[in-house]
């Protein structure tokens, strides 16, 4: 059970001694489809009265949670107007009272009270309220269904692309079913005719012929096996390559936040793959001919076909068993190789910062506790897939011995021969095979439904644009950007990031954005630079909603500087071209304007020197030159610079300052989210960010005065306080 806690302001004498009505609260439950049994929220809530009143309202709701058996429920307190009213509903403390509010007509709020009553109201007259938010885990199906799954279409798209392998490989298959059936008769003849009158020229002929069986058979399993690594390979390329594709194109602010997850989904399309190009082809060939097998035995062996008849089923219930109890286990292996690769991810990329810190045994204990974890269930897994393989061959040695008691039974009625009594034996034989092979795709199929649920998940994340969508490419575009009723929040969390009204820019403006740690800053430049969607509201280019436009054109027309700096490997001339098509000429009078070259000349290869994985072996500085580089390369028309000087010596920073001034058109749009008001200078108009809102917004000199002489009223009184 987690609180969160974000820009609450509470009214002391009222929400915290006001009480949560059971009954609202069980309001709240039922539209949020968490179901409960009458009575244990009155219940709850009386056995967690005592203290309650010296407990924040999400403190005294979670110990409610806990009480009632909802543990995995969580518990956001925060303010109205920094609510993603997408989460509705939630409790509101309104007119005295914890309520439900929901959506109801336009952009009005509907109020549920105790008594069941109803009341629509205005949003704005719930600016200022507490509002206690419930975080639902999300329950997935399950099971996948196999048609219906994303992930299956595509494959099963790309497999049967080309029909003619699948002809191919039945054909071939059927060849080698049919000769596996001379290979019984020649052990029948051997037995019947050969070995009773020794007839060696018999027997040289029969030989003969099951060389010339056994050449042909190896030749098509051969081709048979060409045929399907060769279009596996195929299929494997082209969904590989439409995933990675689907990765790239990822929404930023929607997608997991755990890296290491996000590539063992990528890698979960593997055994996907490997077991639908196997199993459709067991399913086509290998396992109609287990009936085919049987029905020969019936024309050799007579009732000798029943044991084997009567094995079938009894191995596919055998298969549906195990899977059955393979489930939850292979789901929650899964899981926890999902949570370990992204410790493993994790780890490499902070080393130094464990090493300093001396963290080493926290994240050691972690990876202990998964990997413990792990090995149970996959020792649980594997247990259960050892016993039915296991089982499986038992049952085989069983029908063999049951089909020669039968056999025996046969001969002695005189209705079968000693050779064909082989011969059923060895028929026997192929029957048994698949049949194994059926039970192991059975219990196989578990794990291979919770990769295909991975692989849904990460196609179902949103993208950047729709497959279907009409993009804007317009040949010229006004050098304006205005944002109008933008809001924005992340997709699991209540609290509203960025809450702008309206806020516009014309050519050449030269916008400095200030304000505290969380203010909103860099939200906004991401907002502007498409990277984020907006919750609500519209971002417009030169008057062209930004998410309509082709993102060819977005990336000509706006630079972006992240804060946090990311370099590739390979050279330091790949990582400032970084999207190619630039001339040589362009790059070194950039590098030459930005210090870059100096970087290059310390090293022998110059710009063809070795960059490491995220930049290792290069100063934070040099990195955010290099980042700077690449904006400056591409000379767009916005220029969304987020601290574009912080890990910069003031020689480099004066540096930048003249290359911004003599490198940017006059006719560019410039803005500057930083914390150095140095900055300013450059600025004809400073922007003001609290709370992911517009607080001021003006030309420097009646902005700048107001937030220093606000500084220097709260120093006094901190020295006060402290003295």
């Amino acid at each position: 059970m987690s609180n969160i806690e974000e820009g609450v302001v509470i009214n002391v004498s009222t929400p915290l001694t006001a009480v949560i009505d059971p009954r609202v609260l069980s309001r709240l439950l039922l539209k949020l489809g968490v179901a409960m049994k009458p009575g244990v929220l009155e219940q709850a809530c009386i056995s967690t009265q005592e203290g309650a009143q010296q407990k924040r309202p999400s403190d005294r709701l979670s110990k409610i949670l806990v009480a009632a058996q909802k543990k995995n429920i969580q518990v956001a307190q925060l303010r109205w107007d920094r609510l993603d009213r997408r989460h509705l509903p939630v409790l509101v403390f309104y007119s005295g009272h914890w309520q439900v509010a929901e959506h109801g007509s336009e952009s009005n709020i509907v109020i549920s009270m105790a008594d069941g009553s109803n009341k629509e109201i205005e949003a704005d007259e719930l600016s200022e309220c507490p509002v206690l938010w419930l975080r639902v885990p999300h329950i997935e199906a399950r099971g996948v269904d196999l048609l219906k799954s994303t992930a299956s279409r595509i494959l099963l798209k790309e497999v049967f692309r080309e029909k003619l392998w699948l002809l191919e490989v039945i054909v071939a298959t059927l060849v080698v079913n049919v000769l596996a059936v001379a290979t019984s008769m020649f052990a029948m003849q051997v037995y019947d005719r050969v070995i009773p009158t020794l007839a060696y020229s018999t027997l040289g002929a029969l030989v003969v012929g099951m060389v010339i069986v056994a050449t042909l058979d190896w030749s098509l399993k051969f081709i048979r096996a060409r045929i399907l690594d060769s279009m596996a390979k195929q299929v494997d390329m082209t969904v590989s390559q439409r995933l990675f594709e689907h990765m790239l194109r990822l929404r930023l602010d929607v997608r997991p936040r755990s890296l290491g997850s996000l590539a063992a989904q990528m890698n979960g399309l593997e055994s996907v793959r490997s077991f639908f190009s196997s199993s459709i082809v067991f399913a086509l060939t290998d396992l109609p001919f287990c009936l085919f097998f049987i029905g020969a035995i019936a024309v050799i062996g007579n009732v000798v076909c029943l044991v084997y008849l009567a094995l079938l089923p009894l191995a596919l219930l055998l298969g549906w068993v195990a899977q059955r109890r393979l489930r939850d286990l292979s789901r929650l292996e899964i899981q926890r190789s999902q949570e370990r690769h992204g410790l493993l991810v994790e780890t490499i990329q902070g080393a130094e910062t464990i090493q300093a810190s001396g963290g080493g045994w926290r994240f050691a204990d972690s990876w202990r506790s998964i990997t413990a974890s792990m090995a149970g269930n996959s020792l649980k897994s594997r247990m259960i897939s050892s016993t039915t393989t296991t089982t499986t061959g038992t049952l085989g040695t069983i029908a063999y011995v049951s089909a020669i008691v039968v056999g025996v039974m046969q001969i002695e009625a005189g209705v079968l021969t000693t050779g064909g009594l082989i011969a059923c034996t060895i028929l026997g034989g192929r029957v048994i095979a698949p049949i194994a092979q059926s039970v192991q795709l059975i219990v196989q199929w578990q794990h291979v439904r919770e990769a295909i649920s991975m692989v849904n998940r990460l196609l179902a994340i949103e993208t950047d644009r729709r497959e279907d969508q009409n993009l804007l490419v317009p040949e010229t575009l006004p050098d304006s950007m205005e944002l109008e009723g933008v809001r924005f929040a992340y997709p699991n969390s209540p609290i509203m990031r960025l809450d702008v009204k309206t806020l516009s820019f014309k050519a050449g403006d030269r916008v400095v954005v200030l304000g505290p740690n969380g203010g909103g800053k860099s939200t906004l430049l991401k907002v502007m630079a498409g990277l984020y969607k907006p919750s609500e509201g519209q971002v417009r280019l030169g008057g062209a909603d930004l998410w309509e436009l082709d993102p060819q054109v977005l990336n000509e027309r706006v630079g972006y500087l992240p804060q946090d700096m990311h370099l590739f490997k390979g050279t330091l001339k790949s990582n400032i071209v970084l999207g190619g098509g630039v001339s040589d000429a362009r790059l070194l009078e950039v590098t030459q304007l930005l210090g870059v070259d100096r970087i290059a000349s310390d090293n022998p290869r110059s710009m063809e020197m070795e960059i490491s994985e995220g930049g290792q072996g290069l100063s934070g500085g040099q990195r955010q030159l290099v980042g700077l580089a690449r904006v400056f390369i591409a000379r767009p028309r916005v220029w969304l610079l987020d601290e574009p000087s912080a890990s910069l010596d003031m020689e480099s920073e004066n540096k930048i300052f003249d290359a911004i001034k003599s490198y940017t058109r006059p006719t560019d749009i410039v803005l500057i989210a930083t914390h150095r008001p140095r900055l300013t200078v450059l600025a004809n108009r400073v922007i003001v960010m609290r709370r992911g809102q517009v607080a001021a917004d003006g030309p420097p000199e009646e902005i700048l005065p107001n937030m220093f002489g606000r500084a220097r009223k709260k120093v006094p009184e901190l020295e006060n306080r402290n003295a």
